[in-house]
């Protein structure tokens, strides 16, 4: 056993033991650099979340200090690994490496979310209805905060966002337009517009803006099922020609063993 791996087995023992007896304190090495690594977050890191576990009570600093540990121990692992005849090129290796495995949890994130949106295609304008309820009722604001109780639990983070925005005094569509872009599903952001000027119109076109929001409303109502329709249909298909080749494949098979076995006779 050459001195080189030698060395890598011996600190490696040192490092286990003093984290076993607790003198290196892992998780707390991890809290005090991982405010370091806070410019790596992505964007919709957040966004992601609340779409995956579905609850606001969300410990963010948790999960991200848990893809910085990963993504350290990654790269010390690495670095322990080509120790013995280390180069720049093995630091670059580990550095890349340490770099997927931090970022593979929000890739499967990011995934989850793309599964899902044509679950959010559908819900949008059954929700979009409800909401239209509201608005008969209400101001386009008040049937906002309002509709959060009632909504499906994948929108109310965006909607508690466009309602802060709107209650801190936003008037422009942009709160609007930010929700769209958070659910970019067929028709979002032609939606958000018309609720939108729903809500800039004078109470006597109201009624006209909201027959006209309302039409828009059960025409998305029916695509949505015309879709879930037509998956349905694609379903049996697929269903139907597996069950097809299954069986063609099973009755080819059956004739070529027989036709075999009368010519081994």
């Amino acid at each position: 056993m050459s001195i080189g791996v030698m060395f890598i087995i011996i600190a490696a023992l040192v490092f286990f033991l003093m984290w076993y007896t607790k003198r290196i304190n892992l998780n707390r090495f991890v809290q005090e650099t991982e405010p370091f690594f806070r410019f790596l977050m992505e964007s919709d890191y957040l966004f992601l979340l609340g779409i995956r576990y579905k609850t606001p009570d969300i410990d963010v600093n948790e999960l991200y200090g848990k893809r910085v540990r990963n993504g350290l121990v990654t790269i010390v692992a690495m670095v322990f690994l080509f120790l013995q005849n280390f180069k720049f090129m093995y630091a670059i290796i580990a550095i890349i490496a340490g770099y997927l495995v931090f970022k593979m949890p929000y890739m499967q994130l990011k995934n989850y979310y793309k599964a899902n949106l044509n679950h959010i295609d559908q819900m949008l304008p059954y929700y979009l209805k409800s909401l239209e309820i509201l608005i008969q009722h209400y101001t386009v604001p008040v049937a906002l905060g309002r509709s959060i109780d009632t909504a499906p639990e994948i929108f109310k983070p965006g909607l508690r966002k466009l309602v802060q925005k709107i209650e801190a005094g936003d008037s422009s569509v942009d709160p609007y337009m930010d929700f769209a872009k958070e659910y970019p599903v067929r028709d979002s952001m032609r939606m958000m517009r018309l609720l939108y000027r729903l809500g800039l119109g004078s109470q006597e076109r109201k009624e006209e803006q909201l027959m006209m929001f309302s039409r828009t409303v059960s025409t998305l109502q029916n695509k949505a099922r015309e879709q879930k329709y037509q998956e349905r249909l694609d379903n049996m298909e697929k269903r139907t020609m597996i069950m097809l080749f299954g069986t063609g494949g099973g009755i080819i098979g059956i004739l070529l063993f027989a036709m075999m076995s009368m010519m081994n006779l």
